[in-house]
């Protein structure tokens, strides 16, 4: 547990070096907000084998937002 406290934390920092907290941290909402719509996308079509379609789409989604889309994205794989 102290391992993973420790990767979200450097990872964290990492991302954030580059600009403020805030809007590090409203890109990564919006991020997980992605994931998740692409999500609820994959359940209501509910096709065979479309699961990669939708988790690419919901990580290029929450790439495009920025550091914080991209922190997310790697977070909730």
């Amino acid at each position: 547990m102290k391992l993973f406290r420790g990767l979200v934390f450097c990872s964290l920092v990492l991302g954030v070096s580059s600009q403020g907290w805030f809007s590090f941290l409203g890109e990564a909402a919006q991020g997980a907000r992605d994931m998740w719509r692409a999500y609820s996308d994959m359940i209501e079509a509910n096709y065979i084998n479309s699961d990669k379609y939708f988790h690419a789409r919901g990580n290029y989604d929450a790439a495009q937002r920025g550091p914080g889309g991209v922190w997310a994205a790697e977070v909730l794989r």
